[in-house]
């Protein structure tokens, strides 16, 4: 419930986006999820975030119960040289399914304005 913000006071609850995390859940073997969530949470990434010299587009939710703000896009911003940081209010660690339509736009938009840098 936490990863779309649906234990949140007055949250509209998906029963569809409830079913299909579930299943998503169901269909990963569990030695795998156990390895990914211990290597996400225990590596350090700053040496590598350091290294990247490319056009980033970083977006996060403010209300993420997963993987706090605070703790890693406020973090990312600053290591990733000339990254672009939009943050969603109120926006949950699913914000990809939750706010679909918000981040594809934003993601087209990024993607637009560094193919005209590129052609200029």
């Amino acid at each position: 419930m936490p990863f779309y913000g649906y234990n949140r006071p007055d949250a509209k609850v998906s029963e569809d986006v409830r079913e299909a995390f579930w299943l998503q859940g169901m269909m990963a073997g569990m030695p795998a999820s156990y390895f990914c969530i211990k290597a996400f949470s225990e590596t350090d990434m700053t040496e590598d975030l350091k290294k990247i010299d490319v056009p980033t587009l970083i977006l996060h939710g403010d209300d993420d119960q997963i993987v706090p703000i605070a703790d890693s896009a406020l973090l990312s911003k600053n290591l990733i040289n000339e990254a672009q940081l939009k943050i969603y209010e109120g926006a949950p660690h699913g914000m990809c399914t939750t706010e679909k339509h918000k981040v594809n736009e934003d993601l087209l938009a990024f993607i637009k304005r560094k193919e005209t840098r590129k052609a200029a």
